[in-house]
């Protein structure tokens, strides 16, 4: 299947799902990221229908992937889109709880974009997993324009979460081991990477 018109399939199908994908300019950014970087090993978590994933395949053609995802219908339409891009001998897909989820193998880039709730949990566990210059990258840190607003008219539910995402983002911001950049791209993107010890300033460049 053309691959253009497999992520137009996707976008159009995910839309009247309601299930959650980057958006597009989110989604160019982190392409390009990949490609400009030579990111050639990515763990995700949380992959939905497979949306980020091929796309950041695409991105250069020795990127390998292994994704995780907890919902078993989402991981078996990833399965169908993988297939169809004819990346399966790339990408990697894995039904799991990623907290429950353990591996030795090191990442260029490790992509955080599943529960909001759970992105502390989610960097503490898998940044041990990063290669020594990699980065973590995590979607959704704006969630839709709600971190750090007014909360009041929200439910307690939506504000628990939001408060779960304000303490993630104060984590990246004072963080002595990692540096971090917010891009207000997409949805809002973090981009971490481990300081030098030399305390060298990190090049983590605007792309």
């Amino acid at each position: 299947m053309d691959t253009d018109y497999l992520i137009r399939k996707m976008e159009k199908y995910a839309d009247e799902k309601g299930i959650p994908i980057m958006e597009k300019d989110g989604i160019n950014f982190l392409s390009e990221f990949v490609k400009l970087n030579k990111i050639k090993n990515i763990l995700e978590i949380g992959s939905a229908i497979g949306y980020s994933a091929i796309n950041m395949a695409l991105a250069s053609d020795d990127v390998m992937i292994t994704t995780i995802e907890r919902d078993k219908d989402r991981y078996i339409e990833a399965v169908k889109n993988i297939k169809n891009a004819k990346l399966d001998n790339r990408i990697t897909l894995v039904l799991a709880d990623a907290l429950e989820f353990n591996t030795d193998e090191k990442f260029d880039l490790i992509f955080i974009d599943a529960a909001k709730s759970q992105y502390l949990k989610f960097f503490n566990k898998f940044s041990k997993n990063l290669n020594k210059r990699g980065y973590v990258v995590t979607d959704n840190i704006k969630f839709h324009g709600l971190a750090f607003s007014d909360k009041t008219k929200l439910s307690r539910n939506l504000r628990q979460l939001i408060g779960k995402l304000e303490n993630y983002i104060d984590f990246l911001s004072n963080n002595k081991e990692f540096k971090t950049r917010f891009f207000d791209i997409g949805d809002g993107i973090a981009i971490s990477r481990r300081r030098l010890k030399s305390n060298e300033e990190n090049n983590i460049e605007d792309k």
